[in-house]
């Protein structure tokens, strides 16, 4: 999808991100499922 090449470059991983060794792509998967499609 194109909302992950928009948005990779604008997250910032948390410390707390990293020591779960999630990356920016789990986060904007995250972000992108609480988000309803029109």
């Amino acid at each position: 999808s194109v909302a992950m090449d928009v948005l990779r470059h604008r997250i910032i991983l948390t410390y707390e991100a990293e020591a779960e060794e999630k990356t920016t792509e789990d986060i904007i998967k995250e972000i992108l499922q609480t988000i309803k499609v029109p």
